[in-house]
This record gives C-alpha cells, structure tokens and sequence, in this order.
C-alpha cells in the first residue's frame, strides 16, 4: 500500500481523539500492518519522492541520502526515518507536502571501517530548515558520538532554524543545548561539518564548533546571515556567494577546505578521518611508511633572501603522498598540515617564506593555534620548522590585536601535551622564534638545527642600524665601517654556536631530518603529564 503524504499530514493536523488508542465498546483498534510500515518507511527513500530529489539534482547537489552513500556505502544504520515535523493548520507547508525526516536523515555508518555519527540535511524537506523535531534528532547524533566515543559528520544543507516554528515566545525561550552539546564532543571525538548547500545561521553555529569545515564551490554559502537579511540590516548589496561563499570563507579562514564538488568534499572528510583516533584516547590508524623520493638537501636555496616552498619540504621528510594541509587559503605565511613520518600521523607546522617572508600574524597566529589543539586533542606529535624574519609589525598588525593573537600560538604550545618536535631551517628571529617553541622554550622533545639556521634576536642589518647607527655616523667611511661591524656580528650567528650552548639538542642536514624524527617518534610517550596538576584550566589570550 502506498503512503499518501497528503492525507498523512491533514490527520495529523485534526483534533486528536481520546478514545483513538482504547479499545472501543464492541471492538479493538485495528494495528498497524506490516506492510503498511514498509510502505511508510519506503516512502522516505528518494526513488519514491522523484519530484523533490528531481529538484535537487536540478540545483546540481546531490540528495542527502546519496550523501551518505557516498560516505558510508551501504553500510548505514538510519534512525529517525519516521519522525515528522509538528505542523499546525495554516503554517505554510502543512499541507501537500511529504515531510519525511523533519529534514534530516541522522544515523551511524562506517567510513573506511570505523564508525560515525551522521547527520544529513535534507533540503528536500522545507529546504533543510531546522525544526524541533530534527534538532532532537541532531542531539540524538551528538549523544551517540559522545557515548559510543565516535566522530560525528554533519551534512549540512539548509536554511537554518525553521521560522514557522520559531515566532513564538513559549518555544523560543527555551533556547537550545545543542551549541553545549558539541562542546561536550569538543577534544573528545573529531568533529566534521561539510557545508553543501545553504548554511547561514544556525549551521554555521553548528560548523563553529566543529573541528573540520569543508565548503563545495558553487554550491555552498556560510555565515551569520544571507543577503537580504545583511541588506534590512546593514544596506549592503550584497549576493550570498560575496558574503559566505566558498572561497570567501576559505580566505576567511572559517572553513578549512573549499572542495570543487561533494565527491571531493567527502573525500576530505575521509582523509581527515583517517590521521585521527575515533577518540581522543583512542588508537591513531598508521600509514605505509613508504619512504619520499624528494631529495631534501636540494630544496633550501644558498642564499637566504631567496624564498622556497615549505610544502615541498614537508614532503620531502614526510611518508610519500601524506601530506594533508589544513586551511591552505587562509594565512599562506603558514603551513599547517597532516603528514605521516614512518607510518604515524603527525601534525606539522611551518612558516612559509613565499608569503610575507614567512612572518607570524594575527591570521597566522590564530590557524596555527587552532591545529596545534586539535592536534593535542587528539594525540598527535607536532613538528615545528621554523624560518621567519618575526612577527609582522606596524599599525595595520596592532589594529589585528597582534599583541593578544600571538600568545595565543604560545598558549596551545604551551599547554599541548603531546611531542613536540622543533626544526629550525633558516631564520629564526626574536619572540616569533619563542612563539614558535624555539630552543628551550616549550621543552621540546628534539630541537634540531639546518646548516643554514640564523638564530639570534633580530636581523643583523637591522640591528647594526638601530644599535651602532651614531658610531656609523661618526666613522669615516660609515658605508665601510657599518659592513665590518655586519660582518663581525654576523659571525656569532650560526648553528654552532647555538649547539655551543646547548639550546638546540644537534645540527643535522635536511636530508637527515626524516630519519631524526622516526627516532624521536618511536621513542617519545604519546603525551605528557600536565606541567601543573590540580589546575582546573589555563585562560587563553584570545
């Protein structure tokens, strides 16, 4: 028997009858057939609803069930198929409309083996929207995530909360826990927001709090709201692809990947997966430990004004083809990315000379930050390399709270547990070189030095100008005497001087760095003891 969607609704929607569920004088109530529960839940699958997911197929997305095929397979356990929305009379789409799921399909399933939580917006179903019904749902993942200790993957699609069932003070007060639900999961079990569709307001507050945000060109849109609302408020003209779309957000640093279509969307979230533990205590899977053929010696140019990619560097001590970068368009002086050295996930973070020198800002600050804490999160070995001239300096950096943003890098290294593993490469200057755990100053569990490594307080030039500029002025031939004085200084600063004093552990070369830090990772405990017990927290700067 065939479900009529229509009909459904309508019933639901008349006076209920007290005596529907008693038995009644002379008779029973009739049950519910068998087939009439198979046809209820065949109804939900999309060849029965050809129509709407017609439509989505139009808009060039996928449904969110074929989302979840992609993810899982068939080997996806759907709870929730059934649940409907609490529409009254009058509302717009109570009437004619399948609302199946109360728009989202939430379940467990198997990537590559492991379990997760899954919830999939469906914008097939009052566009996505977030009713009561669904959100009890969501929360349903969020519990399973949080007592079966496994990742939680939200798909989202939608048009955030659902405004029929929003304009109501008596629903509205209650507010919602699900922003402290995810906090529950936060550092728990990795958490996943894959935006595929529309995603201002309310699945942006979900994906805030998610680990890991991949956005699709073309499709996608996040924010804290959508065009027209941005022009009631504010008056800008503006379409929603300008405010949140993909590549916006990408540059923004809110989401980690802009992905060309859902295939390569969801396949970032299984390579995502497959660096970390299903929760944090949890076993890290390993990799081939098949070794690069990038020879690292070749890559570091002689001179050091000449920039270089630290990408290609990364790879070249890392497992072939396990380089997995995270927030690649936002802040490019920095690198933050997963790789694999001998088979074991690490996270690495490296300055990068082809933008700004390398140089630490706001921006960089805060993406360094957030890795380094997912990484401690989950039990990963970070792998610093350092090459930077400093911090960015100048009105423009002290109007991005630069003062603050940089103790918030400090702050995560300080606070991580797990090992920490420092390279210097080439330039290692000031307080950017502390910040980015240099020498002694996190204890580090190795701390090698390149040849090519320039550890000292500030650039020598720009030293000499500032600290020796009247004893140049007053010399004869100032030009003469500043390059003697240059070349006097420069000749303390060198990598064996650094090991004269021990602040670094050895000086080895590029090609050496991989094999060093296969040792250092075989050996080292997966975490730490916290350096104060009994501390309830630290307050981070930011």
């Amino acid at each position: 028997m065939k479900l009529n969607c229509d009909t459904t609704v309508r019933r639901r929607q008349a006076e209920p009858d007290p005596q529907a569920s008693f038995p009644q004088p002379g008779g029973r109530p009739v049950p519910t057939s068998f087939d009439q529960i198979a046809a209820a839940y065949a109804a939900t699958a999309d060849p029965a609803r050809p129509g709407p997911v017609t439509a989505q197929h139009d808009r060039g997305k996928l449904s969110a069930r074929e989302r979840i095929s992609l993810l899982c397979g068939d080997d996806f356990a759907e709870f929730g198929a059934l649940a409907t929305p609490d529409l009254i009379a009058g509302q717009p789409h109570a009437e004619n409309t399948c609302l199946h799921g109360d728009g989202v399909v939430t379940g467990t399933g198997f990537v590559d083996g492991r379990p997760v939580t899954i919830a999939a917006f469906d914008f097939t179903v009052l566009g996505g929207s977030n009713g009561d019904v669904g959100m009890r749902k969501i929360g349903r993942c969020i519990q399973t995530s949080l007592d079966d200790r496994i990742p939680l993957v939200l798909l989202c699609d939608g048009g955030g909360h659902r405004i029929q069932e929003g304009l109501d003070s008596r629903l509205a007060a209650l507010g919602s826990t699900m922003l402290t639900r995810l906090v529950d999961l936060s550092g728990l079990v990795p958490t996943v927001a894959v935006m595929m569709g529309p995603g201002f307001g309310l699945a942006t507050n979900l994906a805030a709090l998610c680990d890991f945000v991949v956005m699709v060109r073309g499709i996608s849109t996040m924010g804290m709201s959508a065009a027209p609302f941005v022009k009631a408020g504010t008056g800008e003209e503006l379409t929603n692809e300008q405010i949140g779309g993909a590549d916006v957000q990408a540059r923004n640093g809110i989401a980690d990947i802009a992905a060309d279509d859902e295939h390569e969307a969801l396949d970032a979230v299984r390579a995502y997966l497959s660096y970390l533990p299903s929760a944090a205590d949890g076993d890290i899977p390993l990799g081939s430990g098949v070794e690069s053929s990038i020879d690292a010696d070749a890559l570091i140019p002689d001179s050091p004004r000449r920039a270089y990619d630290v990408r290609d560097v990364v790879e070249a001590i890392s497992d072939a083809d396990s380089l997995f970068e995270i927030r690649g368009a936002a802040a490019p002086n920095i690198v933050t990315c997963f790789a694999r050295i001998g088979g074991k996930a690490v996270g690495v973070v490296a300055n990068q000379p082809m933008h700004l020198g390398g140089s630490l800002d706001s921006g960089a600050c805060e993406k360094a930050a957030h890795f380094i804490a997912v990484c401690d999160a989950f039990g990963l070995p970070l792998v610093l390399m350092i090459d930077l001239p400093g911090f960015l300096i100048g009105t423009a950096a002290e109007s991005s709270q630069l003062g603050r943003r940089s103790g918030r890098l400090m702050y995560e290294l300080a606070v991580a547990t797990v090992p920490r593993y420092v390279i210097v490469m080439r330039k290692a200057y000031g307080a950017a070189y502390v910040a980015m755990g240099g020498g002694r100053s996190i204890d580090a569990d190795l701390v090698v030095a390149w040849p090519t490594a320039e550890i000292c307080a500030m650039p020598i030039d720009s030293a000499v100008d500032i600290a020796y500029r009247r004893q140049i002025e007053a010399a004869d031939n100032p030009a003469a005497h500043r390059d003697a004085v240059i070349d006097r200084l420069r000749a303390g600063v060198n990598p064996l001087r650094a090991a004269s004093g021990f602040g670094i552990d050895n000086i080895i070369t590029p090609g050496q760095t991989r094999a060093a830090l296969i040792q250092a990772v075989r050996r080292a405990r997966r975490r730490r003891d916290v350096r104060v017990p009994g501390k309830r927290r630290s307050i981070s700067p930011i």
